[in-house]
């Protein structure tokens, strides 16, 4: 085989890599609309929280940011999944903020105003203070930092199954969409050779792993359906 066709396979298991990373992203955009709906339905946010939405917001924004060709020239299929990512989000709290009580509306705007300062501070000094590849790395390490840091999630997640020897709060399909995300945003930065994609979703493909396994050994102990979807972390 030429370099030519070397280069040409080598280049289209890297996109086709990253195009199932965002297809796999999207189903976990989506699983918290029965949530929503509920909160729609009920007029009222009752007991759930604002905060994973915020947290996953910023961690979007960082990441599409990460992927944008004036940080990161060449992964653009980072910056679509962010920012799909930021504008489910975002929907997300809006309603949230909409059906929440005065406390809950008055917490969750500041957040938000907080995310979106945040944001706006990590875009300027990347921009005004770093040159490359040094403005990479500093966004690159702020990507890292926010994606380790959703990993308590499934953490939590994966404690809870344990403490109480049920699946019930951890669906299979979510599960197993998590870890088939990683594994694709895991190859698709081992084939751009980018550290900053491919470490963070190695260590999220070992946690779904784990849940996969703990969903079958808990499963058939325990015989219940799961019944709320719950959000998890990506890419």
């Amino acid at each position: 085989m030429s370099e030519g066709g070397l280069f040409s396979t080598y280049s289209l298991c890297s996109s086709a890599a990253g195009v199932l990373g965002n297809l796999l992203a999207f189903v976990l955009f989506v699983s918290p609309m029965p949530t929503f709906r509920r909160i729609i339905r009920s007029k009222s946010t009752e007991q759930f929280s604002g905060l994973p939405y915020i947290y996953s917001l910023l961690n979007c924004l960082i990441c599409l940011w990460y992927g944008t060709p004036i940080i990161s020239p060449g992964i653009i299929l980072i910056f679509t999944v962010n920012s799909i990512g930021a504008i489910f989000q975002l929907i997300y709290i809006i309603i949230f903020i909409l059906y929440a009580d005065r406390t809950k509306k008055v917490k969750m705007l500041g957040l938000l105003l907080t995310v979106f300062a945040a944001f706006g501070a990590i875009v300027f000094l990347s921009i005004k203070i770093f040159e490359p590849p040094n403005r990479q790395l500093f966004v690159g390490y702020l990507s890292v930092f926010s994606l380790i840091s959703m990993f308590a999630s499934p953490l939590f997640i994966i404690n809870l199954v344990i403490r109480t020897k049920s699946v019930e709060y951890m669906p299979f399909y979510l599960s197993l969409a998590t870890f088939l995300m990683s594994i694709s945003f895991f190859a698709y930065g081992m084939f751009k050779q980018d550290l900053f994609i491919s470490v963070p979703n190695g260590v999220g493909a070992i946690l779904g792993i784990i849940q996969l396994v703990l969903y079958f050994c808990y499963s058939r102990k325990s015989g219940e359906e799961t019944r709320r979807p719950l959000l998890e972390s990506y890419a």
